[in-house]
Parts: structure tokens; C-alpha cells; sequence
């Protein structure tokens, strides 16, 4: 039995996965649980806080499972492996080991971005929804759907915290680090990734951008599965060996 926790990103609630239910064969077990701040849960006391992140998300991320971050949700995942009891793997979804990269989303278009957060939150997260839609074979189509599946209530405070981790986080030591296996899928048309990013990652996905919960659902749930097996395979000790 697999077992796959689902995490999502910046600005979006975990009902963003619901596409992918019909797709996950009997073996596999999925929960989606919402970051503190998203679906109706309540926001960290301590913005900004990697330890009270962790303790908010302790039950929500066991260690007999996979861990599946997408975007800010990725970025979060792999630094919360310092915190929390590690997991049987972890797959980061659409991001590197920083958000900000030269040749994507750089450090400046990001400070510009929490500026105009500042002046006006909706319309700065309403116009961050359709820019990381981009890069899908159907924009409009994606964007609605988009619309159709999250509950869109995430509080300014908890918005601004992420835009925070956004610009700060830097997992690139996690990674190397890393008391699991780590593996990185990606959309090969997603907008807010560098092209670096997208040719080092271990797995991508031919026509998809930066959402392909939304329009490649079935392609996203066998690469998660592909990538759960290969994790799995590589924790397993070979003969003679005396597992960690």
C-alpha cells in the first residue's frame, strides 16, 4: 500500500487535487489536508515560523507516507524534513530549490509582486491565479476550472506569510540533505519556472505548465505513482544490507 499526501501552493486551497481522484489505482491511499490559513483552518499565531508550521502539520504529514509539494507547497515540504519525523519519500511539484531564479521568476518581479500584494491583495492573487495558467493547453479553460474547485478564503496575513517563504526559502541544502529520497516534477511549459529547473527535474510532463492537476490529471497521478515506486525501490536494502 502507497500512501500520498498531497500539499498545495501559494493562494490555493487543497481542493485543486479533487481532479486527480479517479485516476489513483486501489493500492494508493491520498489525503489532501489544507495548510494552516487555507480551507476553513485557522492561520499560524507565529507568521513566518518553520517550527510552528511543523507542529501545525504533524498529524497531516505522517512519516509512513509520500509527500507531495506542489510549488510554495514543495518549497515547505522538503524544509519541514528538518522538523517533522521524515517521510517514505518526497516529490516536489513545479518548483526548484528556491522560488526566485534569474531566467524565471526573479528576486526583482517577486519584490514588485509583494508591493502590489500590499496595495491591493484580491486583485494581485486574483491576476497570480491565471499567470501560473499559462504555460496549460487551455488557460481559460484551467482558469474556471480553477475557480470551480477551491474555496479561494485564504486570509491577507496568511497570503503575505507566503509570499515571505516565497522569497527567503532556500532548500537546496535540505535536498542534498535529504533522509528520504527526493525527486522533482515539473510541466515543461510552466511560466514561473527557469529552463534549468526544468531539465534538471527527474520527471517532466510534455503539454503542461504549472498546473497539470487541471489539465493533465490522469499524466500527473502515473507520474506520482512511477515516482512513488522508483522512491520506494530505493529505501528498500539489498540483500545483506541493514535497513537505516
Amino acid at each position: 500500500m502507497t500512501s500520498l499526501v498531497l500539499l498545495s501552493g501559494w493562494g490555493v486551497d487543497a481542493g485543486i487535487w479533487q481532479p486527480l481522484a479517479d485516476y489513483w489505482p486501489k493500492e494508493v491511499t491520498v489525503t489532501a489536508p489544507d495548510w494552516p490559513g487555507y480551507g476553513g483552518r485557522s492561520p499560524l499565531v507565529s507568521d513566518g515560523s518553520l517550527e510552528a508550521l511543523a507542529e501545525a502539520m504533524t498529524d497531516a504529514l505522517p512519516a509512513d507516507a509520500i509527500w507531495v509539494g506542489w510549488s510554495l507547497g514543495g518549497l515547505l515540504a522538503a524544509a519541514l524534513l528538518a522538523h517533522l519525523p521524515p517521510p517514505r519519500g518526497l516529490v516536489q511539484l513545479g518548483i526548484g530549490a528556491r522560488f526566485c531564479h534569474p531566467e524565471g521568476v526573479s528576486t526583482r518581479a517577486l519584490a514588485a509582486f509583494r508591493r502590489a500584494f500590499a496595495r491591493d491583495p484580491g486583485a494581485t492573487l486574483a491576476h497570480f491565479r491565471r499567470w501560473q495558467l499559462g504555460g496549460e493547453p487551455d488557460p481559460r479553460g484551467a482558469h474556471r476550472r480553477l475557480l470551480e474547485l477551491i474555496d479561494g478564503h485564504a486570509d491577507a496575513a496568511t497570503l503575505a506569510t507566503g509570499l515571505g517563504w516565497l522569497a527567503d526559502l532556500d532548500v537546496t541544502r535540505a535536498l542534498a540533505e535529504a533522509p528520504c529520497p527526493a525527486r522533482r516534477l515539473v510541466g515543461h511549459r510552466d511560466p514561473l519556472l527557469a529552463p534549468a529547473t526544468i531539465a534538471g527535474a527527474d520527471c517532466v510532463l510534455d503539454q503542461a505548465g504549472h498546473c497539470p492537476m487541471l489539465t493533465r490529471p490522469d499524466a500527473l497521478a502515473e507520474a506520482l505513482i512511477a515516482l512513488s515506486r522508483d522512491m520506494t525501490v530505493a529505501r528498500t536494502p539489498s540483500a545483506g544490507e541493514v535497513p537505516a
